[in-house]
């Protein structure tokens, strides 16, 4: 692999970029009209415009990425997250013009990335999965399932992700709206309506583990991740690893999925995502790309995962085996936003007048955001990550309120106090939160000047 396409923007465009430089492969980068000026346009060795500032106008215009592959000579493609990356018409399409697309392939991402059969899949791998339909239902269809299952059910899209395509209904008063509201949704985000349904478990632990699976058969897991610190299914920190797991569940969790991956032939980095409650554990998706709060992993494990998605999309075996996986200490994600908390979260773009980036031991910050630069109304209010690692988790904690103490971002309006406010919160020190958390001490949690 010589040269690398990067189908994405932001600060994941970097962390590729950044990764292929220290590997020695040449970079190309795509942008919109809006990302003239976006600091992933700067650090590729070639950069090509594809098109408007809407994403349906660039980012997921797969011909004009495509063409800009092609006439630069790049012989892969790495599509971050988000936009193409759960595609399997951009995976097949690379693969026809003899194009490695950095992930798996097309036929893993229909099975996988398709939720509703995936679940399907889940079942006959002998994997607990959440009680629902039992593939993609119509409004009436989903009346009856949810009727069966009990409320209050979840209705998600088959295509979804990021929190998108997704409903909750208490009463069958409500399912009717929320499928149309849900199905619509999808429809503008993914191009796709399909919608299923799943018994909503209320308050649950969000935990992921993620996987590296190369094309020898060899699978592999890195351990989990605590996602339960959410807003609207919209993730605010992470960590690695959960406080909440037993050795045991860890270990069963880890096995269940190495076996889902083996199972349907995975391929590249991938995430299984599951929903915990008391002792039970249940599947509920699988990621086929990379996570946005894949660095937690990376933190304790020492393992470079972008790196290790260019390696297998090579051709080669994976370095280790699961015996070779050790766990350093503790790791938080904080994704700072450009939003106001106190306006019901609204987006808040502009141009960052003055940026001080925190630094110290154990401190990351991945972003592609720098003094002057103009977050654009167009694309997800995401401004970066702030990323920390200490020996324990109570040691993270703290480095982590020091490190958003220290950072400043001038010019907008960001949700890092919130975020200060919530590592303060008794419950989240003690490690005894949910998915419920936010819901619950939001009143205190927005209680700042």
């Amino acid at each position: 692999m010589k040269k690398v396409l990067i189908a994405n923007r932001g600060e994941i465009a970097v962390r590729i970029i950044r990764a292929c430089k220290e590997m020695g492969i040449q970079t190309v980068a795509v942008y919109s009209v809006a990302d003239r000026d976006s600091l992933h346009v700067t650090l590729a060795d070639e950069a090509v415009c594809i098109g408007g500032a809407r994403s349906s106008e660039s980012y997921l215009k797969m011909e004009n990425i495509i063409s800009a592959a092609v006439n630069t000579g790049a012989d892969a493609v790495h599509p971050g997250f988000g936009f193409l990356s759960e595609n399997s018409v951009f995976s097949k399409l690379c693969a026809d013009c003899d194009i490695t697309f950095i992930g798996p392939s097309g036929a893993v991402i229909d099975n996988m990335g398709n939720k509703a059969k995936a679940k399907s899949m889940m079942i006959e791998a002998g994997v607990s999965v959440v009680p629902g339909s039992d593939g993609t239902v119509t409004l009436e269809e989903g009346l009856i399932v949810a009727r069966e299952i009990g409320y209050p059910v979840l209705i998600k899209a088959s295509s979804g992700g990021g929190g998108k395509g997704m409903r909750i209904a208490h009463t069958e008063s409500e399912f009717s709206g929320g499928y149309k509201a849900a199905a619509l949704e999808a429809m503008n985000s993914f191009g796709d309506d399909a919608m299923y349904i799943e018994k909503f478990i209320v308050n649950p632990k969000h935990i992921e583990f993620q996987i590296l699976a190369d094309s020898f058969g060899n699978v592999v897991h890195l351990g989990e991740r605590d996602c339960s610190v959410q807003r609207r299914n919209q993730k605010i920190l992470e960590e690695a690893p959960s406080s909440s797991l037993t050795d045991e569940q860890r270990k069963e969790m880890g096995e269940a999925s190495v076996k889902a991956a083996k199972f349907v032939n995975y391929c590249n980095a991938g995430t299984i995502e599951y929903v915990v409650t008391d002792d039970k554990y249940y599947f509920i998706e699988m990621n086929t790309r990379i996570q946005v709060e894949h660095p937690v992993t990376e933190m304790i494990t020492g393992v470079d995962l972008i790196k290790e998605q260019i390696k297998i999309a090579s051709g080669k075996p994976l370095g280790f085996t699961q015996e070779d996986i050790t766990f350093n200490g503790h790791s938080i994600e904080a994704r700072i936003n450009a939003e106001d908390p106190k306006m019901n979260f609204r987006p808040s773009p502009g141009e960052i007048t003055a940026l001080h980036v925190p630094g110290g031991f154990g401190i990351r910050f991945d972003s592609a955001v720098y003094t002057g630069y103009k977050i654009s109304p167009f694309y997800d209010s995401m401004v970066g990550k702030l990323i920390v690692h200490g020996k324990t988790r109570k040691e993270a904690i703290s480095k982590m309120r020091r490190a958003l103490e220290e950072l400043i971002i001038d010019g907008i309006t960001d949700n890092t106090k919130l975020l200060y406010l919530i590592l303060h919160n008794p419950e989240f020190v003690k490690g005894k939160f949910n998915t419920g958390f936010i819901e619950k001490y939001i009143d205190s949690l927005l209680d700042y000047r």
